[in-house]
């Protein structure tokens, strides 16, 4: 019957409806697994151990399914073995029914027993040091029971990541104008300039665009959000500096230190700064450049309560000007 109010639900999400009848109507939760656990090992034995099975047992289960569905999931000829065309779609479902039905477990473990199960979320470089560290230690202390897993990837990754229900939810900066998931603003925080004693910049109290030499603007490497968003405040990007792109922003403010010229951090990079370091900041004006900061989720997701235990951790973190407004007041409703 589980599995079965799974495949209703995720019917009606669907445009694949055919195959999505076909295929629940002949395989278990375990099953899924199964094929889950090879996708992503690419390893026969690997994925049956992880699976507490032996590697004939898995095969054998695997092969019924391709012979019931008349399809091959997996290309065996192939080292590491990989998932055929038609096998990507069919893993790629069988995670969201694995994952509603591991959010439904949860569910009722939250009723009766409190905060239990899995958490493994994404958060981007550029938020991950203001707020992990103290993250993990409230969230630990307060929901022991909750088997907490944290990645540190790049937007597009995590993104990725959600899509295929590899992570319950992530903290990203948005908005990702992605109709296939959900956002929650979080709160907002300005940039600020990071300036060399060296550069003329350094005499403003504040800066304005006007004002910035591009070309001793040093960024983040492709592919980091605060990289796309300081080239949304800075237009002119073919005239910054392409000498080096760094890939966190403690060495963006090295580089500055050592070598001149400026570049862009987050406010709340200001306390990590040393007390003579801190001088070298001035403030963004006209325009002001901030950054939204949010959980995401996919539509699919239940768990309310583990959704509110995520946020008021971070509440506790944030300083309570920077945080959404709505956020102060309500919790979050799915």
């Amino acid at each position: 019957m589980l599995l079965q109010r799974y495949i209703l639900h995720y019917i009606n999400q669907t445009d694949n409806v055919y195959i999505c009848i076909d295929l629940f109507n002949k395989m278990t939760l375990q099953q899924l697994q199964y094929i889950v656990a090879v996708e992503r090992h690419r390893h026969f034995l690997k994925a049956a151990e992880e699976c507490g099975v032996t590697q004939p047992t898995l095969s054998a289960m695997i092969q019924k399914i391709e012979d019931e569905l008349d399809v091959k999931i997996f290309d065996r000829s192939r080292q590491p073995v990989e998932p055929t065309e038609i096998g990507l779609q069919i893993i790629h479902q069988a995670k969201t029914v694995l994952s509603n039905a591991f959010q439904l477990q949860d569910l009722v473990n939250q009723q009766r027993d409190g905060l239990k199960g899995e958490l493994h979320m994404g958060i981007i470089p550029t938020i991950a040091p203001y707020l992990i560290p103290d993250f993990i230690s409230g969230f630990v202390q307060k929901y022991p029971d909750i088997d907490l897993k944290i990645s540190e990837l790049q937007t597009r990754q995590i993104v990725e990541h959600l899509k295929h229900s590899e992570f319950h939810m992530a903290i990203l900066s948005t908005p990702l104008e992605d109709p296939d998931l959900l956002e929650i603003p979080l709160y907002y925080e300005s940039f600020v300039a990071y300036v060399s004693p060296r550069e003329e910049l350094y005499a403003l109290d504040e800066i304005s665009y006007n004002d910035m030499p591009l070309q001793k603007l040093w960024v983040m490497q492709e592919g980091h959000c605060l990289r796309n968003q300081v080239f949304h405040f800075c237009h002119d990007v073919h005239k910054r500096n392409n000498i080096y792109e760094a890939g966190s922003i403690n060495t963006l403010v090295s580089i500055v230190d050592k070598s001149g010229g400026y570049t862009i951090i987050p406010e709340l990079h200001i306390p990590f700064l040393s007390q003579e370091q801190a001088k070298n900041v001035r403030p963004l004006v006209r325009p002001q450049a901030t950054r939204e900061v949010s959980i995401v989720i996919r539509p699919d997701f239940i768990r309310e309560k583990l959704l509110n235990a995520v946020a008021d951790t971070i509440k506790k973190i944030i300083p309570s000007g920077l945080l959404n407004e709505r956020l102060k007041k309500y919790s979050l409703k799915i």
